[in-house]
């Protein structure tokens, strides 16, 4: 008998309907002998209906109060599946993040989980029932509600798994696992029978919306196996998201998949005095802002100067923009300028490790489309490129097939 964490997001619980299919999937696995503690998201929308709320009536929301109002989503959820279970002969108990405890630190609407006591969940298990938690919130040291951010039933349920040490969490969503690319954006994208918590990592940081970036690091970190299933079909094995040490299991692939990233805005400094300490003057200002930056480049220009260039999101580009234009004073730099139209793709893969000649694989390729490359970065398993926004489609579609992604790789 295994200890399994299963967790439904938004969309697997959209409607009655959808969570008496959760329950009789639930209760499937608990036929087969197996203890199963279930995470459930808000109903789909309805995380942004309380949102909507609470900007209605005060146009900054008070981040403690707010915390109050979005944990009630997942309340909703929790009980509705538990009288679902109950209803098919399933014993079954809901617990809101502070019931647990889930304890967090005091960040609302942002925090961290810190960590869960398990001894609640486990006299349930012991004594037949199937534990429902509510997931993207927990509670602080004062008692406090707190939420985790967006995303956060993907930690909730993956803090669980290592608290309890299950032997897989399984993460249902509307998509039946993770594929070498968006099939929406190349229709002979294949799904991965698995894949390197590295790689997902990766690919998660990079624009893939299967899983939350936090989720993968907390598995990771605490080794729990994942896997990603679909909430709307009733077989498939998914994609298994494992260790480099299960090498046995891994598919024999250089180049696993191709992430994308619209959320992307090129900020140039030009005419910066070449001198120590331009670059924190520049950046740091931008991080006190608390604006995430990317990629950077620095290249040398004329007569003693060089010129500066960073990406951000790009709901940040105007302040960045503002910010830089008063830093721009203060260096001496002679223009401040950007493009928030651009995007960033990138290939990800275990095998770059042991591969020579990718990054001109990917680099020639874009060449003989006419697609031109602004900025690079790398790592030992990735190669990102900026480009302009309009030729993502085409840069995805190429270089899935220049790396033959579509092709089933052979086992290792």
């Amino acid at each position: 008998m295994a200890l399994i964490v299963q967790k439904y997001g938004g969309t697997s619980v959209g409607s009655v309907e959808r969570i008496k299919n959760v329950a009789r999937r639930v209760a499937k696995t608990r036929a087969a002998g197996h203890e199963v503690v279930v995470v459930v998201s808000a109903m789909s929308g309805e995380t942004n209906r309380l949102v909507a709320l609470a900007h209605d009536i005060q146009e900054y929301p008070d981040p403690r109060e707010m915390d109050v109002v979005l944990s009630t989503g997942e309340q909703v959820t929790i009980g509705l599946l538990a009288m679902a279970l109950k209803s098919i002969g399933v014993d079954a108990k809901a617990y809101t993040g502070w019931q647990v405890p889930v304890k967090t630190d005091s960040a609302h609407t942002k925090a961290r989980i810190d960590h869960i006591e398990d001894t609640n969940m486990r006299a349930d298990l012991d004594a037949g029932r199937v534990v429902i938690v509510a997931g993207f919130q927990g509670v602080d040291e004062h008692n406090d509600i707190t939420t985790l951010g967006r995303g956060g039933s993907d930690t909730s349920a993956v803090a669980l798994a290592a608290a309890l040490k299950a032997d897989e969490c399984q993460i249902y969503t509307d998509v039946d696992g993770v594929y070498t690319t968006d099939p929406r954006v190349v229709p002979e994208a294949r799904r991965l029978s698995t894949i390197s918590f590295e790689e997902m990592l990766e690919l998660a940081s990079l624009g893939s919306k299967v899983l939350q970036i936090r989720s993968v690091e907390f598995a990771g970190k605490y080794k729990v196996r994942l896997r990603v299933l679909s909430s709307l079909q009733e077989e498939g094995e998914g994609t298994l998201i494992t260790f480099e040490e299960d090498h046995h299991m891994m598919e024999e692939a250089v180049v696993a998949g191709i992430a994308f990233d619209k959320n992307q805005a090129r900020v140039n400094v030009r005419g910066v005095p070449d001198k120590p300490g331009i670059a924190y003057q520049i950046l740091g200002a931008v991080a006190d802002a608390n604006i995430e930056v990317d990629m950077i480049i620095q290249n040398v220009g004329a007569e003693g100067t060089t010129d500066f260039s960073f990406t951000v999101p790009r709901g940040d580009y105007h302040h960045t923009l503002n910010i830089l234009h008063e830093v721009q004073k203060n260096i001496g730099a002679t223009e401040v300028d950007g493009d928030d139209t651009v995007c960033k793709v990138s290939i990800v893969g275990m095998g770059m490790r042991s591969h020579v000649g990718i990054a001109s694989t990917m680099f020639r390729t874009l060449a003989e489309e006419g697609i031109n490359i602004q900025m690079i970065s790398t790592s030992e398993i990735k190669v990102s490129v900026l480009i302009d926004e309009k030729y993502l489609e085409l840069a995805t579609r190429v270089l899935h097939k220049a790396f033959h992604l579509d092709q089933e790789p052979v086992k290792a």
